[in-house]
Protein backbone atom coordinates (compact mmCIF):
# COMPACT_ATOMS: atom_id res chain seq x y z
CA UNK A 1 0.00 0.00 0.00
CA UNK A 2 1.04 3.51 -0.47
CA UNK A 3 1.77 5.09 2.92
CA UNK A 4 1.55 8.32 1.41
CA UNK A 5 -2.06 8.21 -0.08
CA UNK A 6 -4.91 8.67 1.82
CA UNK A 7 -8.35 7.05 1.00
CA UNK A 8 -11.52 9.24 0.61
CA UNK A 9 -14.47 7.59 2.34
CA UNK A 10 -17.76 9.68 1.95
CA UNK A 11 -20.70 9.54 3.97
CA UNK A 12 -23.29 12.33 2.41
CA UNK A 13 -25.40 9.32 1.38
CA UNK A 14 -25.73 8.35 5.15
CA UNK A 15 -24.58 10.75 8.01
CA UNK A 16 -25.36 13.49 5.46
CA UNK A 17 -28.81 12.58 4.67
CA UNK A 18 -29.69 12.23 8.68
CA UNK A 19 -30.02 16.12 8.64
CA UNK A 20 -33.83 17.07 8.89
CA UNK A 21 -34.82 18.25 5.20
CA UNK A 22 -32.21 16.45 3.48
CA UNK A 23 -33.78 13.06 2.79
CA UNK A 24 -33.00 11.66 -0.66
CA UNK A 25 -34.84 9.27 -3.21
CA UNK A 26 -33.49 5.96 -4.28
CA UNK A 27 -33.04 7.99 -7.73
CA UNK A 28 -31.26 11.53 -6.28
CA UNK A 29 -29.19 9.11 -4.12
CA UNK A 30 -27.58 7.16 -7.35
CA UNK A 31 -27.21 10.20 -9.34
CA UNK A 32 -25.22 11.43 -6.34
CA UNK A 33 -23.33 8.61 -5.98
CA UNK A 34 -22.13 8.20 -9.64
CA UNK A 35 -20.91 12.20 -8.92
CA UNK A 36 -19.03 10.48 -6.27
CA UNK A 37 -17.46 7.89 -8.50
CA UNK A 38 -16.67 10.50 -11.36
CA UNK A 39 -14.53 12.78 -8.41
CA UNK A 40 -12.70 10.10 -7.45
CA UNK A 41 -14.33 8.95 -4.03
CA UNK A 42 -12.79 5.72 -2.24
CA UNK A 43 -15.50 4.33 -0.33
CA UNK A 44 -19.16 5.48 -0.46
CA UNK A 45 -21.15 4.76 2.44
CA UNK A 46 -24.86 4.19 1.03
CA UNK A 47 -27.02 3.84 4.19
CA UNK A 48 -27.83 2.47 7.18
CA UNK A 49 -30.22 -0.59 5.84
CA UNK A 50 -31.59 -2.22 8.94
CA UNK A 51 -33.43 1.56 9.35
CA UNK A 52 -35.76 1.42 6.68
CA UNK A 53 -36.51 -0.49 3.67
CA UNK A 54 -36.10 3.11 1.78
CA UNK A 55 -32.04 2.64 3.04
CA UNK A 56 -32.00 -0.95 2.19
CA UNK A 57 -33.41 -0.65 -1.54
CA UNK A 58 -31.06 2.29 -1.86
CA UNK A 59 -28.08 0.57 -0.88
CA UNK A 60 -28.87 -2.00 -3.17
CA UNK A 61 -29.30 0.40 -6.28
CA UNK A 62 -26.31 1.94 -5.23
CA UNK A 63 -24.61 -1.42 -5.16
CA UNK A 64 -25.45 -1.92 -8.79
CA UNK A 65 -25.22 1.21 -10.29
CA UNK A 66 -21.77 2.26 -9.37
CA UNK A 67 -18.55 -0.07 -9.67
CA UNK A 68 -15.59 1.55 -8.60
CA UNK A 69 -15.56 2.44 -5.15
CA UNK A 70 -16.03 0.32 -2.21
CA UNK A 71 -19.70 0.43 -1.41
CA UNK A 72 -20.22 0.57 2.54
CA UNK A 73 -23.28 -0.26 4.23
CA UNK A 74 -23.64 0.74 8.38
CA UNK A 75 -24.52 -1.69 11.20
CA UNK A 76 -24.79 -1.62 15.10
CA UNK A 77 -22.91 -4.58 16.78
CA UNK A 78 -25.71 -7.20 16.04
CA UNK A 79 -26.74 -10.12 13.94
CA UNK A 80 -29.77 -8.11 12.88
CA UNK A 81 -28.07 -5.07 11.57
CA UNK A 82 -25.34 -7.22 9.82
CA UNK A 83 -27.47 -9.31 7.79
CA UNK A 84 -29.24 -6.67 6.54
CA UNK A 85 -26.31 -4.83 5.21
CA UNK A 86 -25.10 -8.03 3.99
CA UNK A 87 -28.14 -8.67 2.06
CA UNK A 88 -27.98 -4.86 0.90
CA UNK A 89 -24.68 -5.67 -0.46
CA UNK A 90 -25.20 -8.63 -2.10
CA UNK A 91 -24.80 -7.13 -5.72
CA UNK A 92 -22.15 -4.96 -4.93
CA UNK A 93 -18.10 -5.26 -6.55
CA UNK A 94 -17.02 -4.81 -3.40
CA UNK A 95 -18.49 -4.51 0.01
CA UNK A 96 -18.21 -3.30 2.88
CA UNK A 97 -19.98 -3.83 6.56
CA UNK A 98 -19.65 -0.96 8.76
CA UNK A 99 -20.05 -2.13 12.32
CA UNK A 100 -19.73 -0.74 15.86
CA UNK A 101 -20.11 0.27 19.20
CA UNK A 102 -19.54 3.27 21.84
CA UNK A 103 -16.20 3.24 23.47
CA UNK A 104 -16.24 6.00 25.85
CA UNK A 105 -17.13 5.56 29.56
CA UNK A 106 -20.33 8.29 28.78
CA UNK A 107 -21.80 5.74 26.19
CA UNK A 108 -20.14 2.34 28.23
CA UNK A 109 -22.67 3.84 31.12
CA UNK A 110 -25.60 6.09 29.82
CA UNK A 111 -26.05 4.17 26.51
CA UNK A 112 -25.79 0.62 27.18
CA UNK A 113 -26.03 0.29 30.60
CA UNK A 114 -23.25 -1.99 30.48
CA UNK A 115 -19.40 -2.73 31.23
CA UNK A 116 -16.17 -2.01 29.23
CA UNK A 117 -15.64 -6.13 29.31
CA UNK A 118 -19.40 -6.55 27.74
CA UNK A 119 -18.90 -3.85 25.41
CA UNK A 120 -15.33 -5.14 23.89
CA UNK A 121 -16.98 -8.98 24.17
CA UNK A 122 -19.91 -7.66 21.80
CA UNK A 123 -17.33 -5.49 19.57
CA UNK A 124 -15.59 -8.74 18.60
CA UNK A 125 -18.39 -10.98 18.17
CA UNK A 126 -19.66 -8.37 15.33
CA UNK A 127 -16.91 -8.12 13.49
CA UNK A 128 -16.22 -12.01 13.81
CA UNK A 129 -19.83 -11.94 12.13
CA UNK A 130 -19.37 -9.45 9.72
CA UNK A 131 -16.96 -11.31 8.25
CA UNK A 132 -18.60 -14.37 7.32
CA UNK A 133 -20.08 -11.77 4.79
CA UNK A 134 -17.06 -9.74 3.55
CA UNK A 135 -13.42 -9.80 4.28
CA UNK A 136 -13.53 -6.58 4.11
CA UNK A 137 -15.07 -5.17 7.46
CA UNK A 138 -14.75 -1.69 9.09
CA UNK A 139 -14.84 -1.38 13.24
CA UNK A 140 -16.36 2.23 14.46
CA UNK A 141 -15.11 3.26 18.27
CA UNK A 142 -18.18 5.41 18.89
CA UNK A 143 -17.09 8.84 20.78
CA UNK A 144 -13.52 7.69 20.60
CA UNK A 145 -12.91 11.30 20.88
CA UNK A 146 -13.92 11.03 24.45
CA UNK A 147 -12.78 7.39 25.43
CA UNK A 148 -10.17 6.70 27.48
CA UNK A 149 -6.76 5.68 25.42
CA UNK A 150 -5.74 2.83 27.08
CA UNK A 151 -9.09 1.10 26.96
CA UNK A 152 -9.91 2.42 23.26
CA UNK A 153 -6.51 0.34 22.34
CA UNK A 154 -7.25 -3.18 23.80
CA UNK A 155 -10.58 -2.32 22.09
CA UNK A 156 -8.78 -1.37 18.81
CA UNK A 157 -6.67 -4.51 19.08
CA UNK A 158 -9.11 -6.76 19.87
CA UNK A 159 -11.39 -6.08 16.81
CA UNK A 160 -8.08 -5.97 14.09
CA UNK A 161 -7.50 -9.53 15.81
CA UNK A 162 -10.71 -10.15 15.20
CA UNK A 163 -10.68 -9.64 11.50
CA UNK A 164 -11.46 -5.65 11.27
CA UNK A 165 -9.17 -4.25 7.90
CA UNK A 166 -10.05 -0.61 8.93
CA UNK A 167 -10.72 1.00 12.22
CA UNK A 168 -12.50 4.01 12.53
CA UNK A 169 -11.89 6.52 15.58
CA UNK A 170 -14.39 9.03 16.00
CA UNK A 171 -14.76 12.27 17.08
CA UNK A 172 -18.53 11.63 17.68
CA UNK A 173 -19.56 14.74 19.34
CA UNK A 174 -16.62 17.02 17.93
CA UNK A 175 -15.00 17.40 21.18
CA UNK A 176 -11.34 17.06 20.33
CA UNK A 177 -9.18 20.09 19.77
CA UNK A 178 -7.02 18.96 17.40
CA UNK A 179 -3.34 18.36 19.30
CA UNK A 180 -5.96 15.87 21.70
CA UNK A 181 -7.07 14.48 18.33
CA UNK A 182 -3.71 13.90 16.68
CA UNK A 183 -2.28 12.24 20.12
CA UNK A 184 -4.86 9.92 20.71
CA UNK A 185 -4.38 8.83 17.36
CA UNK A 186 -0.52 8.86 17.85
CA UNK A 187 -1.66 6.36 20.83
CA UNK A 188 -2.78 3.85 18.74
CA UNK A 189 -0.17 4.12 16.32
CA UNK A 190 1.98 3.60 19.35
CA UNK A 191 0.32 1.17 21.66
CA UNK A 192 -1.74 -1.32 19.11
CA UNK A 193 0.68 -4.19 18.50
CA UNK A 194 -1.62 -5.38 15.10
CA UNK A 195 -2.29 -1.88 14.09
CA UNK A 196 -0.07 -2.18 10.45
CA UNK A 197 -2.82 -5.00 9.74
CA UNK A 198 -5.33 -2.26 9.51
CA UNK A 199 -6.11 1.15 8.10
CA UNK A 200 -6.95 4.21 10.63
CA UNK A 201 -9.99 6.08 9.62
CA UNK A 202 -11.14 9.31 11.46
CA UNK A 203 -14.71 10.48 11.26
CA UNK A 204 -14.91 14.15 12.96
CA UNK A 205 -17.83 16.26 13.66
CA UNK A 206 -17.78 19.86 13.30
CA UNK A 207 -19.82 21.03 16.85
CA UNK A 208 -16.86 23.26 17.58
CA UNK A 209 -15.90 24.02 14.29
CA UNK A 210 -12.51 21.68 14.40
CA UNK A 211 -13.51 18.93 12.38
CA UNK A 212 -11.19 19.33 9.48
CA UNK A 213 -8.38 20.71 11.74
CA UNK A 214 -9.11 17.38 13.56
CA UNK A 215 -8.95 15.31 10.24
CA UNK A 216 -5.52 17.06 8.78
CA UNK A 217 -4.18 16.09 12.68
CA UNK A 218 -5.20 12.31 12.33
CA UNK A 219 -3.63 12.17 8.64
CA UNK A 220 -0.59 13.27 10.08
CA UNK A 221 -0.43 10.81 12.77
CA UNK A 222 -0.85 8.33 10.88
CA UNK A 223 -4.47 8.11 10.07
CA UNK A 224 -5.16 7.42 5.80
CA UNK A 225 -8.75 7.16 5.78
CA UNK A 226 -11.02 10.28 6.00
CA UNK A 227 -14.57 10.00 6.56
CA UNK A 228 -16.40 13.27 5.68
CA UNK A 229 -19.33 14.84 3.31
CA UNK A 230 -19.68 16.86 0.54
CA UNK A 231 -19.97 20.79 1.73
CA UNK A 232 -19.43 19.17 4.97
CA UNK A 233 -22.87 18.61 6.25
CA UNK A 234 -24.06 15.88 8.21
CA UNK A 235 -25.61 15.56 12.33
CA UNK A 236 -26.26 18.19 14.64
CA UNK A 237 -23.11 21.36 12.79
CA UNK A 238 -21.80 18.74 10.30
CA UNK A 239 -19.14 16.41 9.28
CA UNK A 240 -15.29 17.16 7.98
CA UNK A 241 -15.91 18.80 4.35
CA UNK A 242 -14.49 16.71 1.52
CA UNK A 243 -13.44 19.25 -0.25
CA UNK A 244 -11.29 21.22 2.75
CA UNK A 245 -9.59 17.83 3.30
CA UNK A 246 -8.88 17.09 -0.58
CA UNK A 247 -7.81 20.71 -0.95
CA UNK A 248 -5.54 21.13 2.23
CA UNK A 249 -3.29 17.88 1.05
CA UNK A 250 -3.14 19.81 -2.70
CA UNK A 251 -2.16 22.58 -1.13
CA UNK A 252 0.18 21.62 1.44
CA UNK A 253 2.44 19.68 -0.96
CA UNK A 254 5.29 19.12 1.69
CA UNK A 255 2.27 17.16 3.84
CA UNK A 256 3.46 14.62 1.69
CA UNK A 257 0.11 13.03 1.34
CA UNK A 258 -2.29 12.96 -1.83
CA UNK A 259 -5.96 11.40 -2.49
CA UNK A 260 -7.15 10.06 -6.08
CA UNK A 261 -10.22 13.17 -5.81
CA UNK A 262 -10.57 15.25 -9.33
CA UNK A 263 -10.23 18.47 -7.26
CA UNK A 264 -12.16 19.89 -10.80
CA UNK A 265 -15.34 18.18 -10.02
CA UNK A 266 -15.33 19.84 -6.80
CA UNK A 267 -17.85 22.87 -7.33
CA UNK A 268 -20.26 20.76 -9.86
CA UNK A 269 -21.27 18.21 -7.03
CA UNK A 270 -21.52 20.69 -4.03
CA UNK A 271 -24.10 22.00 -6.33
CA UNK A 272 -25.92 19.40 -6.82
CA UNK A 273 -25.70 18.32 -3.29
CA UNK A 274 -26.77 21.68 -2.11
CA UNK A 275 -29.84 21.85 -4.71
CA UNK A 276 -31.18 17.75 -3.97
CA UNK A 277 -30.70 17.71 -0.39
CA UNK A 278 -32.00 22.16 -0.25
CA UNK A 279 -29.19 22.55 2.27
CA UNK A 280 -27.38 25.96 1.08
CA UNK A 281 -23.81 26.55 1.18
CA UNK A 282 -23.12 29.28 3.65
CA UNK A 283 -22.03 32.22 0.77
CA UNK A 284 -18.95 32.42 2.94
CA UNK A 285 -17.86 28.44 3.24
CA UNK A 286 -14.36 27.70 2.51
CA UNK A 287 -13.66 26.00 -1.44
CA UNK A 288 -17.13 26.20 -2.72
CA UNK A 289 -18.70 29.22 -0.92
CA UNK A 290 -20.30 31.98 -3.53
CA UNK A 291 -17.64 34.56 -1.85
CA UNK A 292 -14.59 31.80 -1.36
CA UNK A 293 -12.97 33.74 -4.51
CA UNK A 294 -14.86 37.22 -4.06
CA UNK A 295 -12.88 39.92 -3.55
CA UNK A 296 -14.55 43.45 -2.34
CA UNK A 297 -11.84 44.80 -0.24
CA UNK A 298 -9.65 47.32 -2.39
CA UNK A 299 -6.55 46.69 -1.16
CA UNK A 300 -7.45 42.35 -2.29
CA UNK A 301 -8.35 43.55 -5.14
CA UNK A 302 -5.38 45.02 -6.47
CA UNK A 303 -3.04 42.38 -4.99
CA UNK A 304 -5.16 39.72 -6.94
CA UNK A 305 -5.12 41.87 -10.28
CA UNK A 306 -1.45 41.96 -9.90
CA UNK A 307 -0.57 38.40 -8.90
CA UNK A 308 -3.56 36.27 -8.39
CA UNK A 309 -2.02 34.71 -5.49
CA UNK A 310 -1.02 37.51 -3.64
CA UNK A 311 -4.19 36.81 -1.95
CA UNK A 312 -5.67 33.39 -3.70
CA UNK A 313 -3.81 30.41 -2.29
CA UNK A 314 -6.22 28.26 -4.61
CA UNK A 315 -6.56 28.57 -8.44
CA UNK A 316 -10.41 28.52 -8.50
CA UNK A 317 -10.25 26.48 -11.92
CA UNK A 318 -8.72 23.81 -9.71
CA UNK A 319 -12.21 23.42 -7.93
CA UNK A 320 -14.04 23.97 -11.33
CA UNK A 321 -14.76 27.13 -10.64
CA UNK A 322 -14.02 29.67 -14.17
CA UNK A 323 -12.61 32.43 -12.24
CA UNK A 324 -12.77 34.39 -9.06
CA UNK A 325 -14.95 37.72 -8.40
CA UNK A 326 -14.27 41.44 -8.37
CA UNK A 327 -17.03 42.81 -6.21
CA UNK A 328 -17.52 46.69 -6.80
CA UNK A 329 -18.20 48.23 -3.37
CA UNK A 330 -17.16 51.86 -1.29
CA UNK A 331 -14.29 49.57 -0.41
CA UNK A 332 -12.86 49.37 -3.73
CA UNK A 333 -9.53 50.79 -5.10
CA UNK A 334 -9.06 52.63 -8.27
CA UNK A 335 -7.43 49.18 -9.86
CA UNK A 336 -10.43 47.25 -9.18
CA UNK A 337 -12.55 50.09 -11.22
CA UNK A 338 -10.14 50.13 -14.16
CA UNK A 339 -10.33 46.37 -14.28
CA UNK A 340 -14.44 46.46 -14.75
CA UNK A 341 -14.34 49.50 -16.87
CA UNK A 342 -11.38 47.90 -19.19
CA UNK A 343 -14.27 44.86 -19.27
CA UNK A 344 -16.98 47.14 -20.40
CA UNK A 345 -14.82 48.22 -23.25
CA UNK A 346 -13.76 51.60 -22.13
CA UNK A 347 -10.54 52.62 -23.24
CA UNK A 348 -8.83 53.65 -20.51
CA UNK A 349 -6.16 56.38 -22.35
CA UNK A 350 -9.01 58.25 -23.01
CA UNK A 351 -10.48 58.21 -19.18
CA UNK A 352 -9.44 60.58 -16.26
CA UNK A 353 -9.62 57.17 -13.57
CA UNK A 354 -9.07 59.70 -11.05
CA UNK A 355 -11.92 61.67 -11.58
CA UNK A 356 -14.28 58.58 -12.58
CA UNK A 357 -13.10 57.07 -8.97
CA UNK A 358 -14.26 60.17 -7.19
CA UNK A 359 -17.70 60.22 -8.82
CA UNK A 360 -17.59 55.98 -8.20
CA UNK A 361 -16.98 57.00 -4.19
CA UNK A 362 -20.00 58.75 -4.10
CA UNK A 363 -22.39 56.17 -5.97
CA UNK A 364 -21.17 53.06 -3.73
CA UNK A 365 -21.68 55.23 -0.70
CA UNK A 366 -25.02 54.99 -1.35
CA UNK A 367 -25.71 51.48 -2.69
CA UNK A 368 -24.28 48.24 -1.57
CA UNK A 369 -23.13 46.97 -4.40
CA UNK A 370 -22.27 48.44 -8.24
CA UNK A 371 -23.35 46.88 -11.11
CA UNK A 372 -22.31 47.42 -15.57
CA UNK A 373 -25.47 49.82 -15.74
CA UNK A 374 -24.30 51.51 -12.62
CA UNK A 375 -20.61 51.99 -14.57
CA UNK A 376 -22.57 53.10 -17.50
CA UNK A 377 -24.30 55.56 -16.22
CA UNK A 378 -20.39 56.98 -14.30
CA UNK A 379 -19.29 56.94 -17.43
CA UNK A 380 -21.77 59.60 -19.06
CA UNK A 381 -21.71 61.13 -22.66
CA UNK A 382 -24.95 59.25 -23.33
CA UNK A 383 -23.38 56.02 -22.22
CA UNK A 384 -26.36 54.86 -19.87
CA UNK A 385 -29.06 55.89 -22.10
CA UNK A 386 -27.13 54.02 -24.85
CA UNK A 387 -27.36 50.90 -22.68
CA UNK A 388 -31.20 51.65 -21.55
CA UNK A 389 -31.93 51.73 -25.05
CA UNK A 390 -30.49 48.77 -26.02
CA UNK A 391 -31.43 47.15 -22.62
CA UNK A 392 -33.71 43.52 -22.65
CA UNK A 393 -36.80 45.01 -20.92
CA UNK A 394 -39.35 42.74 -19.58
CA UNK A 395 -42.91 43.89 -20.91
CA UNK A 396 -45.18 41.21 -20.55
CA UNK A 397 -45.21 37.96 -18.07
CA UNK A 398 -47.76 35.95 -17.75
CA UNK A 399 -47.75 32.17 -15.79
CA UNK A 400 -50.63 29.82 -15.26
CA UNK A 401 -49.76 26.89 -12.73
CA UNK A 402 -51.49 25.08 -10.31
CA UNK A 403 -52.55 21.40 -9.10
CA UNK A 404 -52.91 19.44 -11.38
CA UNK A 405 -51.96 22.01 -13.96
CA UNK A 406 -49.03 22.04 -15.81
CA UNK A 407 -47.26 25.33 -15.35
CA UNK A 408 -47.04 27.66 -18.36
CA UNK A 409 -45.68 31.36 -18.88
CA UNK A 410 -45.79 34.12 -21.86
CA UNK A 411 -42.90 36.28 -22.31
CA UNK A 412 -42.54 39.08 -23.80
CA UNK A 413 -39.33 40.75 -24.05
CA UNK A 414 -37.96 44.45 -25.66
CA UNK A 415 -34.29 43.32 -27.17
CA UNK A 416 -32.44 46.83 -28.63
CA UNK A 417 -36.07 48.33 -28.95
CA UNK A 418 -37.89 45.55 -30.72
CA UNK A 419 -40.09 43.45 -28.95
CA UNK A 420 -40.39 39.34 -29.02
CA UNK A 421 -42.50 37.01 -27.51
CA UNK A 422 -42.50 33.18 -26.46
CA UNK A 423 -44.51 30.83 -24.21
CA UNK A 424 -43.41 27.26 -22.66
CA UNK A 425 -43.72 24.89 -20.40
CA UNK A 426 -41.79 23.84 -16.90
CA UNK A 427 -41.42 21.73 -13.74
CA UNK A 428 -42.63 25.03 -12.16
CA UNK A 429 -43.47 28.59 -12.91
CA UNK A 430 -39.49 30.16 -12.95
CA UNK A 431 -38.82 27.17 -14.44
CA UNK A 432 -41.34 27.76 -17.32
CA UNK A 433 -41.11 31.25 -17.44
CA UNK A 434 -36.60 30.62 -18.33
CA UNK A 435 -37.82 28.22 -21.03
CA UNK A 436 -40.15 30.87 -22.59
CA UNK A 437 -37.02 33.76 -22.16
CA UNK A 438 -34.83 30.78 -23.99
CA UNK A 439 -37.08 30.37 -26.75
CA UNK A 440 -36.38 34.59 -27.45
CA UNK A 441 -33.16 34.67 -27.29
CA UNK A 442 -32.19 31.19 -28.32
CA UNK A 443 -29.08 30.84 -26.85
CA UNK A 444 -27.32 28.36 -24.79
CA UNK A 445 -27.71 30.09 -20.77
CA UNK A 446 -26.99 27.69 -17.86
CA UNK A 447 -28.37 28.52 -14.43
CA UNK A 448 -25.90 28.41 -12.15
CA UNK A 449 -27.55 29.42 -8.78
CA UNK A 450 -30.74 30.43 -7.69
CA UNK A 451 -31.11 31.77 -4.20
CA UNK A 452 -34.31 33.14 -2.63
CA UNK A 453 -34.09 35.56 0.33
CA UNK A 454 -36.95 36.91 2.04
CA UNK A 455 -35.96 40.48 2.84
CA UNK A 456 -38.17 40.62 6.25
CA UNK A 457 -40.24 37.49 6.67
CA UNK A 458 -44.44 36.63 6.40
CA UNK A 459 -46.34 35.89 3.49
CA UNK A 460 -46.37 39.60 1.90
CA UNK A 461 -42.64 40.06 2.30
CA UNK A 462 -40.55 41.09 -0.24
CA UNK A 463 -37.98 38.69 -1.72
CA UNK A 464 -35.34 38.85 -3.09
CA UNK A 465 -33.78 36.66 -5.93
CA UNK A 466 -29.65 36.11 -6.51
CA UNK A 467 -28.88 34.32 -9.70
CA UNK A 468 -25.45 32.98 -11.16
CA UNK A 469 -26.00 31.87 -14.71
CA UNK A 470 -22.73 30.53 -16.95
CA UNK A 471 -22.30 31.69 -20.90
CA UNK A 472 -19.39 30.74 -22.65
CA UNK A 473 -17.70 29.42 -20.12
CA UNK A 474 -18.03 32.78 -17.82
CA UNK A 475 -20.52 33.66 -14.79
CA UNK A 476 -22.78 36.44 -14.62
CA UNK A 477 -25.03 37.74 -11.64
CA UNK A 478 -28.18 38.90 -11.84
CA UNK A 479 -31.15 40.57 -8.90
CA UNK A 480 -34.72 40.78 -8.72
CA UNK A 481 -36.76 42.17 -5.96
CA UNK A 482 -40.17 41.82 -5.90
CA UNK A 483 -43.06 40.29 -3.66
CA UNK A 484 -43.79 38.29 -6.46
CA UNK A 485 -41.29 35.65 -6.73
CA UNK A 486 -41.97 34.55 -9.91
CA UNK A 487 -41.21 38.54 -11.36
CA UNK A 488 -38.58 38.93 -8.87
CA UNK A 489 -36.81 35.61 -10.55
CA UNK A 490 -37.30 36.62 -14.09
CA UNK A 491 -36.00 40.30 -13.48
CA UNK A 492 -32.99 38.43 -11.71
CA UNK A 493 -32.49 36.19 -15.37
CA UNK A 494 -32.92 39.41 -17.13
CA UNK A 495 -30.75 41.55 -15.22
CA UNK A 496 -28.20 38.91 -15.70
CA UNK A 497 -28.82 38.39 -19.61
CA UNK A 498 -27.97 42.33 -19.70
CA UNK A 499 -24.78 41.86 -18.14
CA UNK A 500 -23.95 38.75 -20.77
CA UNK A 501 -25.04 41.22 -24.17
Amino acid sequence: MDKNRVYVFDTTLRDGEQVPGCQLTTVEKIEIAKKLEALGVDIIEAGFPISSPGDFQSVVEISKAVTEPVICALTRANTKDIDAAADALRFAKRGRIHTGIGASDMHIKYKFNSTREEILERAVAAVKYARKFTDDVEFYAEDAGRADNEYLARMIEAVIAAGATTVNIPDTNGYCLPDQYGAKIKYLVDHVANIDNAIISVHCHNDLGLATANTVAGIINGARQVECTINGIGERAGNTSLEEVAMILKTHHALGYHTNINSKGIYEISNLVESMMHMPVQPNKAIVGRNAFAHSSGIHQDGVLKHRENYEILNPEDVGINSNAIILTARSGRHALKHHLQRLGYNLEKVNVDEVYQRFLLMADSKKEINDADLLELMGDGDAQTYSDNAIKVMLLQVVCGDPLRPMATVKLRINGIEREASAAGNGPVNATINAIHGIIKDIIELDEFNIQSMRGGSEDVSKVNMRVKHNGQSYYGFGISTDIVNASVHAYVDALNKIY
